[in-house]
């Protein structure tokens, strides 16, 4: 593996992470937004 090995495995984990994370947040945020206030104009 070398030296390289460990840094672009755990890069690739960073970044996996950061992709889910990054298309979760709109996604909950929007359910929770919804769910709180169902009264609030859709737009």
């Amino acid at each position: 593996m070398g030296v390289f090995g460990g840094y672009t495995q755990w890069a690739v984990v960073f970044l996996i992470i950061f992709v889910l994370f990054f298309l979760l947040v709109p996604g909950i945020g929007a359910v929770t937004s919804t769910s709180a206030a169902p009264a609030a104009p859709m737009y």
